[in-house]
């Protein structure tokens, strides 16, 4: 065989290997899959969202020092330092950007305008946010994650500990459109459960400590949405409804950790898997448009035993053999 014909041989064997190879064979060849991870606030839901989301990449065979290259940035809840963030992914061409909480998807999807595939994670309300339609598709090159609470289930707890209750308080960021949805889905089913909901909005997290002050007097509880602002401020929001002798219940796990009396919750690493799941999809060729955004669904009910107590509270008897205590 001549020398010419085997050099053509084997190009077209070394083509054909490649076009069977995976995404990350290919990575190696073409340097790492570049991956901006853009957090919009620092707190430990967030935060479990990013580990796992790396987590599931890593079951899909993308392995951040390996053949992806990770670059993560935290906004601070700051919507300036969140579009320069965006702004900085999308100007360096990045492969694929994660956008985790509301405002920073919202911002993300925003600035990339298609150019960009983005991943979201633990947004609460995606269609009302404007990052999916009713089928859950989006036509921006966009998908993702919904840590939707289940408010419904989240009133039938406050009331099994509160039996006497009337007025449960809302504190939330009115620029947060996740944080209106919810507020709306209390103040739509409170009446089922015998509450009446009082609202307080703030703009900023330097309000809160203003706002707190005339909204707990009114209520007799506290129920914490997943508002990416206010949560930043939970320790404040615990040690002046302690010192009225307030209970707050949280709206994820990680808040029940850190004080509050309880609460119907998802696992944030377990939503932050599904986020890398569906990442690994994109990253292996699938379009962002063809694929629905997904809700984790297997919520369970979790409890401070030491905010009980410090409360003169009691774990309901009907709850003991369903609820995880996480007291540390």
């Amino acid at each position: 065989m001549k020398k010419k014909n085997v050099l053509l041989l084997f190009a077209l064997l070394l083509t054909a290997a490649l076009l069977a190879a995976s995404v990350p064979v290919l990575a190696e060849l073409r340097g790492p899959i570049r991956i901006g991870i853009a957090q919009f606030a620092d707190h430990p839901s967030l935060d479990n969202c990013r580990e796992g989301f790396l987590t599931g990449l890593a079951e899909s065979g993308f392995t951040d020092g390996q053949n992806i290259k990770i670059d993560y940035q935290n906004a601070q809840a700051d919507m300036g330092l969140a579009a320069g963030i965006a702004s900085s992914f999308v100007d360096n061409n990045y492969d694929l950007i994660l956008a985790i909480a509301t405002p920073m998807a919202m911002t993300a999807v925003n600035t990339a305008d298609g150019r960009i595939p983005v991943v979201y994670s633990a947004v609460s309300a995606p269609i009302e946010a404007g990052l999916a339609f009713e089928n859950g598709l989006f036509d921006g090159n966009a998908t993702g994650t919904s840590d939707q609470i289940p408010v419904r289930d989240q009133l039938a707890l406050i009331r099994a500990f509160q039996p006497e209750a009337k007025k449960i308080g809302l504190l939330y960021t009115v620029g947060e459109i996740n944080s209106q949805v919810q507020s709306a889905q209390y103040k739509e089913m409170a009446a089922e459960f015998g509450f009446e909901i009082i609202e307080s909005t703030v703009t900023t997290g330097a309000d809160i400590a203003l706002a707190l002050p005339s909204l707990i007097p009114q209520v007799d509880c506290l129920s914490m949405l997943t508002d990416n602002t206010v949560v930043q401020y939970l320790d404040l929001v615990l040690d002046q409804a302690d010192s009225a002798g307030l209970p707050v219940y949280g709206s994820e796990i990680e808040q029940v950790k850190r004080g509050c009396v309880a609460t119907v919750g998802i696992d944030y690493i377990a939503l932050g898997r599904q986020t890398g799941l569906i990442a690994a999809r994109i990253l292996n060729g699938d379009k962002a448009n063809t694929i629905p955004f997904e809700v984790l669904r297997d919520f369970a009910l979790f409890y401070n035993s030491q905010s009980l107590q410090r409360l003169g509270m009691a774990l309901p008897a009907g709850l003991s053999g369903s609820i995880t205590d996480v007291a540390n």
